[in-house]
């Protein structure tokens, strides 16, 4: 048989080549939406449904009772951004956000790093130190709330100590309360930060340590050198979630002041809450809450955006 002949002989006997990752695996997309079904239906009933409706009430004068017929358009926004206790509001939220970003960090990082450390009872001070965070924000803010009552237990441990004189209204003082309020919000979320930095320090290789040692480093250049920068990632992580949080901050402020004295401690959601329910301004009170998805939504999107876009690149992958 000729070369001609077997070449022709191996064109006929040659069959459509099917590529096994070409064919779509139907049963693998079944499976995949079976399981993301309920975790979405929970998504779309009790985020976008909710944050639709507020959308549609906040275009109408509406106290909550009967049907929506007073349509003002945009008023309640108009209304809400020309408000200047709103915008205090808003301002107590970014002072929050940059207090977080600008204490709470540095704090979170340097008491990881000593807890990362070989020293005694690591692991009961590792517990104590997340336990304010494990605790419900309620069961804080109202201990806090009976801690730093005019003559209480506060300024009867000061008195112990020799201070005496006239105490610090601890929260209704308008010049003291927003620091109370930051330290009553560390107190609770600085485990968490904590936490957050040992589980990043934990994924640095021990061998950059270890080279780093043997070429002569001191400890503060290994921190320096390595640890900072290869912790950047989760410090970048965490100051993304602190951000949100504190945008969105409501429990502890509501329960430990109120937002008092009088607008001293007021929030984006304190607001929400003191007009839409306790004065029955359901519309105005949507738009307050329309506003705040919003704000908290440009605030992520420009964050992951310019800051988290290195560490998520190749976090999603595309199929073939």
């Amino acid at each position: 048989m000729t070369s001609s002949a077997i070449a022709t002989g191996s064109a006929v006997s040659a069959g459509p080549v099917r590529v096994p990752g070409k064919r779509r695996d139907w049963r693998g997309g079944l499976m995949l939406w079976g399981f993301a079904a309920p975790a979405l239906a929970v998504f779309i009933a009790f985020v976008l449904v909710p944050v639709a409706l507020a959308a549609v009430y906040s275009f109408f004068n509406w106290n909550g009772l009967g049907p929506l017929v007073r349509f003002i358009g945009v008023d309640n926004y108009v209304r809400a951004l020309t408000d200047p206790k709103f915008l205090e509001a808003i301002g107590h939220n970014l002072l929050i956000v940059v207090l977080s970003l600008a204490i709470q960090g540095p704090i979170a990082v340097g008491v990881a790093l000593l807890l990362n450390r070989r020293i005694r009872f690591r692991g009961l001070i590792r517990t104590l130190v997340f336990v304010p965070y494990v605790l419900s924000e309620v069961i804080a803010a109202l201990a806090f709330k009976l801690l730093l009552q005019p003559d209480g237990p506060l300024d009867g441990w000061l008195s112990a100590l020799g201070i005496h004189g006239d105490k610090p209204l601890w929260l209704a003082d308008q010049g003291l309360v927003m620091w109370t309020l930051f330290f009553v919000l560390s107190w609770k979320y600085l485990g968490f930060a904590i936490l957050l930095m040992l589980a990043g320090l934990q994924a640095i290789p021990e061998e950059l340590y270890e080279a780093a040692a043997l070429d002569g480093a001191s400890w503060w250049q290994i921190q320096r050198s390595i640890t900072i920068p290869l912790l950047m990632p989760t410090v970048r992580i965490w100051a993304f979630l602190s951000m949100i949080g504190s945008l969105q901050l409501f429990d502890m402020v509501w329960v430990l002041t109120g937002g008092g004295p009088v607008t001293a401690t007021t929030t984006m959601a304190t607001y929400m809450v003191q007009y839409g329910f306790q004065r029955n301004q359901l519309g105005f009170g949507s738009a307050v809450a329309v506003i705040l998805f919003v704000v908290s939504l440009v605030f992520a999107l420009l964050y992951q955006r310019f800051v988290l876009r290195r560490d998520l690149a190749g976090a999603i992958t595309r199929g073939a």
